[in-house]
C-alpha cells in the first residue's frame, strides 16, 4: 500500500495537535515559571478541543489507512477517541482546586495530561503490533508520572512506583506476546495477520500464535485492570491524588478497551474460538472479585477501583459475545461508563471537610439533610453504577448481555447479573449512609465550580439517558460495523 507522508500525516492530526500542543505549551511554562498553571491549563483545554473538532467534524468518515498500514482510522477510533478526549478534557478543570489546596499546582499537570491522550489516541488507531506498543508506552510513562505527581506525599509515590513497576511487568508480557505472534507469523500488521489466519480456513491458527495471543491478552488485561492482573489497581486508586485518579478510571480505560477491541477483533477474528474462553474467564472473574471485594472497604477510592475492575468485566462480556452487536454493547457500555465515573469522582473533589479531601464512606454522612443536590446526584450514580432502571447504566448492561445471550453465552450472563446483584449491596449502602446517618462536620464552601459543572452534565445525562437511548445506540452500532465489517 502506498502513501505520501503530507497524507499520512493528515490522517493523525488530532494526535499532532495533541503533541505539540504539549511541547509548546512545556516550553510555556517552562519560561513564565512559577504561577503559569492556570495559563498551561488553559491552554491543555484549548488543544483537547482543537483535536476534538478534527476528530469529529475535519477527518473523512471513510476507513483511512496510514503509515504503510500501521495506523487505521475508522469509525471505531473515532467514537473511542471522542470519549478519551472527553475524560482529558473533564480531567483538568476537575484537578485545580484539589492541586492549588495541596500546594501541587504546577504546570506540568495539564502537559503530562496532554501526552497520556496523544499516547491514548495512537492507540485506539493502532493497526500493527509496533504501534500498539509504542502508543501504549507513550501513554503509560506519562500516567506513572501522574500518580506519584504528589512527590511529598508517601502515598502517591507508592501508588506511582508499583504501578511502573507493574506495568514494566504487564510490558514484557505484551512484547513476548507479540514477538511470538510475529515468530510464527511473520508479520506484525492486524490486516495481514487477518489474511494469513483466513488462509489457514478450518485448521486455526498455530499453537505459537495461540500462545502469542495469550501473552497479548495478558498484557491488554493489565491496562484495563482486569482479574488476574488487577493487583496494582486499588492501591494506585487510593494513593494517587484524587484528580489523577478520575483521570486514570475514565480515559485511559477506554482507550485500553478499544485497544483490547481491535487487538483481538481485526487481526483474530477469524480464530474466535481460541482466544474467547479467555475473554469468559476474564470477565467472570472481573465481575466476581469486583462484586464481593469491594463489600469490606471503607475508602471511597478502594470501593471504586474494585466497582471499575467489576465494570471491565461487564464490557468484556460484550467483547466475549464479539460481532456487531457485542461490540456496540462494549461501546455503549464504556460510553456511560466514562459518564458515571467522571460524575462519582466529580462528587469526591466538590467535598472537603476540615481542610482535607473526602476519601471515606463515613464522610458521606448525613449529606442528604446537608446538601440535598449533591446527595441526589451521588446516589443517581450509586444507583445506575449497580444498574437499577431507569438509568443509564441499566441500559449499559442491558446491550452486552443482550449479545452475550444472544450468542449462546447464557452461563456468562446469569453470572454477571447475579454479580450485579451483589455489587448493588455497596452502591446501596453509600446512599444509606447519605440519607440516614446524622451528619459529622460540614463540607467547605464555596463548593469548586469546575466540579460542580462535571457533575451536574453527568448527573443529567445519567438520569434522563433513558428518554433517548436510541441516539447512542445507533452511533455506537454505525461505529461497530466499521470494526466488525
Amino acid at each position: 500500500m502506498t502513501s505520501t507522508l503530507s497524507a499520512d500525516l493528515a490522517l493523525i492530526i488530532p494526535e499532532l495537535i495533541l503533541a505539540v500542543g504539549a511541547l509548546a505549551l512545556l516550553l510555556v511554562g517552562a519560561y513564565r515559571g512559577e504561577g503559569s498553571s492556570r495559563v498551561v491549563g488553559i491552554g491543555a483545554m484549548a488543544v483537547i478541543l482543537a483535536a476534538l473538532y478534527f476528530t469529529v467534524c475535519a477527518g473523512s468518515a471513510e476507513t483511512v489507512h496510514g503509515f504503510h498500514d500501521m495506523v487505521v482510522i475508522d469509525g471505531f477510533g473515532r467514537f473511542m477517541k471522542v470519549l478519551v478526549l472527553i475524560g482529558a478534557l473533564a480531567a483538568i478543570p476537575m484537578s485545580v482546586d484539589f492541586l492549588k489546596r495541596a500546594g501541587v499546582d504546577r504546570f506540568e499537570f495539564p502537559v503530562l495530561i496532554l501526552l497520556a491522550t496523544a499516547g491514548m489516541m495512537l492507540m485506539v488507531s493502532a493497526n500493527d503490533l509496533i504501534t500498539l506498543y509504542v502508543g501504549l508506552e507513550l501513554q503509560s510513562l506519562a500516567l506513572y508520572v501522574l500518580a506519584a505527581f504528589m512527590r511529598d506525599d508517601a502515598r502517591s509515590t507508592e501508588a506511582g512506583l508499583k504501578y511502573f513497576v507493574l506495568g514494566a511487568l504487564s510490558s514484557g508480557m505484551l512484547l513476548y506476546g507479540c514477538s511470538l505472534i510475529y515468530g510464527f507469523s511473520g508479520t506484525t500488521n492486524f490486516t495481514d495477520l487477518a489474511k494469513g489466519i483466513a488462509t489457514l480456513g478450518g485448521h486455526g491458527a498455530s499453537i505459537g500464535i495461540v500462545i502469542g495471543i495469550v501473552f497479548l491478552v495478558a498484557g491488554l488485561a493489565f491496562k484495563v485492570s482486569a482479574v488476574p492482573f488487577h493487583m496494582w489497581t486499588p492501591d494506585v486508586y487510593e494513593g494517587s491524588p484524587t484528580p489523577v485518579t478520575a483521570f486514570f478510571a475514565a480515559a485511559p480505560k477506554v482507550a485500553a478497551m478499544a485497544l483490547f477491541l481491535r487487538a483481538l477483533t481485526t487481526p483474530f477474528g477469524e480464530i474466535v474460538g481460541q482466544w474467547q474462553q479467555i475473554i469468559i474467564f476474564v470477565s467472570i472473574a472481573s465481575m466476581l472479585l469486583g462484586a464481593f471485594a469491594a463489600i469490606g472497604q471503607t475508602n471511597m477510592k478502594r470501593l471504586l477501583a474494585y466497582s471499575s475492575i467489576g465494570h471491565v468485566g461487564y464490557a468484556l462480556v460484550g467483547l466475549a459475545a464479539g460481532g456487531e452487536q457485542g461490540i456496540r454493547g462494549v461501546l455503549v457500555y464504556m460510553t456511560i461508563y466514562l459518564v458515571m465515573t467522571l460524575g462519582t469522582f466529580g462528587v469526591l473533589l466538590v467535598m472537603r471537610k476540615d481542610g482535607k479531601p473526602v476519601e471515606t464512606i463515613v464522610d458521606f454522612a448525613g449529606l442528604g439533610r446537608t446538601h440535598p443536590w449533591l446527595a441526589f446526584v451521588m446516589a443517581s450514580f450509586m444507583f445506575s453504577l449497580a444498574g437499577i432502571p431507569p438509568l443509564a447504566g441499566f441500559f449499559a448492561k442491558f446491550y452486552v448481555f443482550l449479545a452475550a445471550m444472544e450468542q449462546g453465552l447464557y452461563t456468562l450472563s446469569v453470572i454477571g447479573m447475579l454479580s450485579s446483584v451483589v455489587s448493588a449491596f455497596y452502591y446501596l449502602r453509600i446512599v444509606k449512609v447519605m440519607y440516614f446517618d446524622a451528619p459529622e462536620g460540614q463540607l467547605e464552601t464555596p463548593l469548586p465550580l469546575a466540579s460542580r459543572i462535571v457533575v451536574t452534565v453527568t448527573g443529567t445525562l445519567t438520569v434522563l439517558y433513558f428518554v433517548v437511548p436510541g441516539a447512542l445506540v445507533a452511533v455506537a452500532g454505525a461505529a461497530a460495523k466499521t470494526l466488525v465489517r
